[in-house]
């Protein structure tokens, strides 16, 4: 089992920034992938970015790349997972989730595939 809590929303102006984290617990959490996803209202969950189970690697959507930055903290059973967002935009507007699931090359969608999720953390960019 993995537990997932999200922390760090708010408002934010556009342009501005926000760090979001996840905390990622439990015995096995240092096999998992972590992951951010997004839903603003009306919408569908988006994937925007994950990070390997040791933070080797990264991959990002088009639509933050070069704006959001993943990383992940490993510690015995609890690891920190960030996601630092600048230059926000409107369109950033969303509950943002992080999950836990396996590494994949491909891809991850809007996230069917992930094995644990948070409970989400609202960001509000306005002015």
């Amino acid at each position: 089992q993995v537990q997932l809590v999200e922390s760090g929303g708010g408002l934010a102006q556009p342009g501005g920034l926000l760090r979001l984290s996840c905390a990622a617990s439990g015995r096995t959490v240092s096999n998992y992938a972590i992951a951010w996803f997004r839903q603003a209202p009306g919408k569908e969950r988006e994937f925007v970015a994950v990070i390997s189970w040791n933070g080797g690697a990264t991959m990002y959507a088009d639509s933050v790349k070069g704006r959001f930055t993943i990383s992940r903290d490993i510690a015995k059973n609890t690891d920190t997972v960030y996601l630092q967002m600048n230059s926000l935009k409107a369109e950033d507007t969303a509950v943002y989730y992080c999950a836990a699931g396996t590494w994949s090359d491909y891809g991850y969608g809007s996230g069917d595939g992930m094995d644990y999720w948070g409970k989400g953390a609202l960001v509000t960019v306005s002015s």
